[in-house]
């Protein structure tokens, strides 16, 4: 137990409780109304079921945005950071994903097939069930995490050094032409951790790592390029897997051959990325993000979350009359090489989804054909618009794009918005022979005696999927708070002031998740609370801004010959630098841009992650916490409030 001195109260510090629930909505499921708890009867469309009360006993027509999950496992600490998850549960929850996998392929597999599969693993058949259930009511792999264990204090996941010292044997052991195998691999990370007197990992540690190379890779770099190609390098109108919806997305990104204008000036400030994800089977549109920042992790994070939800609340924020009905998780996902993709970051929240990322192999461009194939679509339908740059420079001509230019970036986001609704998903698609929106709605409801795959689970709650997407910095807590390009500090992270991790004897390190676009404030996981905290600046006169903004005010300093840590001026450069660009917005294009993705930045500040409603968050100071008190008696402290349910959220800002 770690002896922590907490003074007598928190300061109040807003937290959440992260929900990864989703909605079951198929036949027979049990959701919650306002009016009770229903059975549902039938699913009728996109939009609405029949339902039984279960009180009653009469059948309603109720609106799925109505929905919400029964919770039937309330203890469960599955809606935790993937962080928080030690390396052994983390592996039996993966295991018992392998286990139930075959079985998720039907909505309700029989029971011959689930006793087969039990005696198969030899486990028992009310087991399966279980394990069934509960990766269903949330739609992850964490929700397998086995019940009993949770966080326990210093048996965090193995060390980057020996992650290092694996990831150094794949690539240079196995990832050869001479194909050793996986227990040769074990073996020779057990001889080099011997020989450098250090912990060895367990065996089914690194065959985890082994499994996570995508099978592509491995044949390729295992002297197998023929095989390679002939098994995964789709031919022209083909892609390998895409054969029922979610079952692939692809994402790319591209800039948007429009320029733009800021919004007070009205002036030509430049083209904005758009990073975009498509259903393979069906070509729906799956999610998006716009930015005038170049694309990054953030780019790739929140246009996978804004796949996942639903987007009802987000074609009203943004005014437009249409039906969008894709959201989930995607199976897999297909995309390029780029660092962006690559990250530690979105790895693992793809693991803690269960989703499969798979890299599209290098100099081969038709791998990606179906999002370049949309890309090029869309685009062409913005050429129409005033303002365009259309695909190059002979086709531009004598175009005057900038002085043409009209749209703010939200007014072109509309503009997509509607070209993506009311026409791409309803206008006949040549490979198809039927528009995306009828293909998806056959993939998902059936046609023709084929049955479809159902109505995938509903998030409910969006602020958890936002912070799930979020970039991850590790950091340790001293005196003054945590330090990440700033000071951040609150009375919740007082308890891990100076903890030692046992395993380094150096400071524990401890996720936190920051949006790149909005510093204010850093989102904390206590790992014995299982909560997220909002941790703001400590000093609280300095300005909300971007991290483009800070490291911009930071080496003008340093060039200046000033100290660049020192906070004041680092924030009279701030207030400085954005009045010179407000009274030069008019004069110079690059300033304006620079005046458009401040605006931008301080929008995400201002309206938070989304504005669909404002969650239930509740504070540190509710505790009731008296001095050094046990793990023990600050959970019990907070079971009255841990039952009241969190209301949902706000979406995803993705603006």
């Amino acid at each position: 137990m770690i002896d922590k001195d907490y003074g007598d109260y928190f300061e109040e510090t807003p937290s959440v409780v992260i929900k990864r629930r989703r909605i079951d909505v198929r036949s027979g499921a049990l959701v919650r109304h306002r009016d009770g708890v229903f059975r549902i009867a039938e699913v009728l469309d996109f939009n609405t079921v029949t339902a039984t009360s279960m009180q009653t006993g009469r059948t309603s027509v109720l609106l799925v945005s109505d929905l919400e999950n029964v919770d039937q496992d309330p203890g469960s600490p599955s809606d935790i950071d993937i962080n928080a998850i030690v390396e052994d549960d983390w592996r039996v929850a993966q295991t018992r994903f392998a286990a139930i996998e075959p079985l998720l392929t039907t909505k309700s597999p029989t029971r011959a097939a689930v006793q087969a599969r039990a005696q198969e693993l030899g486990v028992g058949i009310a087991t399966l069930y279980r394990w069934i259930s509960r990766y269903r009511s949330l739609d992850a792999v964490s929700g397998l995490v086995p019940l009993k264990r949770g966080w326990q204090y210093g048996k965090g996941r193995i060390s980057k050094s020996v992650q290092l010292l694996i990831e150094d044997v794949i690539n240079n052991y196995y990832l050869t032409p001479e194909r050793p195998t996986a227990e040769k691999v074990v073996r020779e990370v057990l001889r080099i951790c011997e020989e450098q007197n250090v912990q060895a990992p367990s065996a089914t540690a690194v065959r985890q790592r082994i499994d996570r190379i995508p099978e592509v890779e491995r044949l390729r770099r295992r002297g197998q390029r023929e095989r390679a190609k002939n098994k995964f390098l789709p031919t022209p109108g083909t892609t390998p897997g895409g054969d029922y919806p979610l079952a692939i997305y692809q994402i790319d990104h591209t800039p948007i051959d429009v320029i733009v204008v800021d919004d007070e000036h009205r002036k030509p400030v430049g083209r904005p990325w758009l990073t975009i994800a498509i259903d393979e089977y069906s070509r729906m549109v799956a999610g998006y993000y716009i930015s005038f920042d170049a694309p990054s992790v953030v780019s790739v994070g929140m246009c996978l979350a804004h796949a996942l939800i639903p987007k009802d609340m987000w074609l009203l924020k943004h005014g437009v009359d249409a039906e969008w009905p894709i959201w989930g998780r995607p199976k897999k996902v297909r995309w390029d090489n780029g660092p962006d993709f690559r990250s530690d970051s979105v790895r693992d929240v793809c693991n803690l989804y269960a989703i499969d990322a798979e890299f599209r192999p290098v100099k081969v461009p038709r791998y990606g054909g179906h999002i370049e194939r949309l890309q090029g679509t869309l685009l062409r339908e913005l050429h129409d618009l005033p303002g365009t740059t259309f695909s190059s420079v002979q086709e531009r001509q004598e175009y005057d794009s900038e002085g043409r230019a009209i749209f703010t970036k939200s007014e072109l986001e509309k503009q997509l918005l509607k070209i993506i609704c009311n026409e791409y998903h309803r206008r006949n698609h040549r490979s198809l022979d039927m528009p995306p929106l009828r293909r998806f709605e056959l993939g998902i409801f059936g046609h023709g005696g084929q049955l479809g795959t159902g109505m995938p689970p509903r998030p409910t709650d969006y602020l958890s999927i936002y912070i799930d997407f979020l970039p991850i910095i590790w950091r340790t807590v001293q005196n003054d708070g945590v330090d990440i390009d700033k000071r951040y500090y609150a009375d919740v992270l007082r308890p891990w002031i100076g903890v030692i991790d046992p395993e380094t004897g150096k400071g524990l390190k401890h996720p936190f998740r920051r949006d790149p676009r909005d510093i204010s404030a850093i989102w904390f996981f206590d790992p014995e609370l299982k909560e997220y905290f909002k941790i703001p600046l400590a000093d609280p006169n300095f300005p909300s801004c971007s991290i483009w903004e800070l490291k911009r005010a930071k080496q003008e300093l340093k060039d200046a010959g000033f100290d660049p840590s020192d906070s004041t001026a680092v924030l009279r450069s701030i207030t400085e630098r954005r009045q010179l660009t407000k009274d030069s917005a008019a004069k110079t294009k690059q300033a304006r841009k620079a005046a458009q993705r401040q605006a931008d930045h301080q929008r995400v500040a201002d309206e938070g992650p989304a504005p669909v409603q404002a969650p239930k968050v509740r504070a540190s100071a509710d505790r009731d916490i008296a001095p050094r008190p046990t793990a023990a008696s600050r959970i019990t402290a907070l079971l009255p409030a841990a039952s009241l349910l969190t209301d949902v959220v706000r979406g995803s800002d993705i603006a």
